[in-house]
């Protein structure tokens, strides 16, 4: 194992590529207004440039950690991006929605090898009982995205174009690339195993569809034929997958992992919250500017809020878990996630700013500390042989449950419009979209309280009370 010190170099390196793809994505949420003005389309359909981009993740992250070990951690990273950076400029220059969701989507290609990656190399380099500690290094300075991705965009969008929210990431791919180079250890696997092409084909053109058959009926789109055919033919070819994987000593996502308490039960609730949370970024910016009127710069600044929330819970949240344990903060914070949904919706047009501003701080902390547990504990006990295949695994769903968030709140936002019989949407649509998707993230309590009360105490150094009975 690296010296810590080592190890927070590698975390700070890997952070900044996950600025990267974090300023991309709230930047770019708070330009969707602007951007379905100048591309001539629907606020709602707009929502496209953010679910093609998770779904281009989605896709190819399952070859990611093969990919890394083939050709080398370093090689793969500075690849991806390369390939990052020159997406964002063509993103930049698209002319319509079809061109942009194109661009977006291999923008994603080079974002599915960048951040796995970068945690692959973090998880193989840092000691198991300093794993949390350093996942702090790394996602303090990634907290930056989030925190300057709504202002920078909002003043960006406003002073020049949304289009120079894609420009944006070209001084900060250089910096990556420098910092890759320079710090980024080349790791490699001695003993490579068969690549999975039959399973990247059913899983990767499964998921492809489902997505994009999602995305057409959470925007009302017709033929309904095309949208319901899209979504069978891809869950066809994933149960495909199923029937494939039985079969193949090393499957492109290996569904074994679940069997493992921590990672599945990560999983399953990190699904429930990563909805909500992939919803808030297509949801907050449109509900700022088309229901209460504000600025693309002022918007940013209101939504700037969350972030700050989220990087002082950095302060405390180790502390929290040594305390508390996984469990315990992971079924509050669940509870909690779904309260400040509800309060976002119950504001209303022509209320001060304050009470908004409150919630989206408390929102902001509540979401760092529950992906701080969900990212840590679903590898606390796994071995080492199988950190890629898991990574991989996760990341993938990971991606997924992020592009289901922004569907179903489209689709809340297209069903309240038509029930309500708005000729366009207003306040209250997004006021629905944010009731479902926090109601969804609810269901990320019973999955916390089925983990042991000393689940992830080798990584969070917990020790809960004698008289404490484990939960079954």
């Amino acid at each position: 194992m690296l010296p810590l010190g080592r190890s927070q170099i590698i975390a700070l390196t890997i952070s900044s590529l996950l600025l990267m793809e974090q300023l991309d994505g709230t930047i770019l949420a708070t330009a969707l207004p602007s951007i379905a003005q100048s591309l001539h389309v629907d606020p709602v359909s707009a929502s496209v440039a953010l679910t093609s981009y998770i779904i281009g993740l989605a896709i190819f992250i399952p070859a990611s950690g093969a990919v890394a070990d083939k050709f080398g951690s370093r090689t793969t990273l500075i690849a991806a991006i390369t390939l990052f950076v020159i997406c964002s400029v063509l993103c930049g220059q698209a002319t319509n929605l079809p061109m942009l969701a194109a661009g977006r989507m291999f923008q994603g290609i080079g974002g599915t090898l960048m951040v796995p990656v970068g945690r692959l190399v973090l998880l193989r380099s840092v000691a198991r009982s300093e794993l949390l500690k350093t996942m702090m290094w790394m996602m303090l300075p990634a907290t930056l995205g989030p925190m300057l991705g709504p202002v920078l965009g909002g003043f960006i969008t406003s002073a020049l174009s949304w289009r120079w929210t894609f420009y944006i990431n070209v001084p900060v791919g250089v910096v990556g690339l420098f910092a890759t180079w320079r710090h980024i250890p080349q790791i490699r696997e001695m003993n490579v195993k068969p690549f999975d092409w039959l399973g990247m084909l059913l899983a990767g053109g499964g998921l492809a569809l489902m997505s994009f058959g999602a995305e057409m009926i959470s925007h009302n789109t017709r033929p309904y034929w095309l949208s319901a055919g899209l979504s069978l033919t891809g869950m066809g070819l994933f149960g495909a997958y199923f029937h494939h994987m039985r079969h193949c000593p090393n499957p492109l996502l290996d569904f074994s992992l679940m069997t493992v308490p921590t990672f599945r039960l990560s999983v399953i609730g990190g699904a429930a919250s990563r909805i909500a949370v992939g919803a808030l970024p297509f949801l907050l910016p449109s509900l700022l500017q088309i229901g209460f009127g504000l600025s693309p710069a002022q918007s940013g600044l209101v939504a700037f809020a969350a972030p700050v929330g989220a990087i002082c819970s950095r302060l405390y949240v180790t502390h929290l878990f040594r305390r508390f344990g996984f469990r315990n903060v992971m079924m509050l914070t669940g509870c909690s996630a779904a309260v400040t949904f509800t309060l976002i919706a119950a504001i209303r047009p022509g209320w001060p700013v304050w009470p908004l501003t409150i919630v989206l701080i408390c929102s902001g902390a509540i979401q760092a500390v529950q992906f701080s547990a969900y990212n840590s504990i679903a590898y606390a006990d796994l071995s080492e042989g199988r950190m890629s295949a898991a990574t991989s695994f996760y990341s993938t769903f990971q991606q997924i449950m992020l592009s289901a968030g922004i569907c179903i709140a489209a689709l809340a936002v297209t069903v309240s419009r038509i029930v309500c019989g708005h000729t366009q949407v207003n306040a209250f649509d997004f006021d629905a979209g944010l009731l479902v998707t926090g109601a969804i993230s609810l269901l990320a309590v019973p999955s916390a309280a089925m983990l042991a009360r000393n689940a992830g105490a080798s990584v969070s150094g917990h020790v809960p009370p004698k008289n404490d009975v484990p939960a079954k």
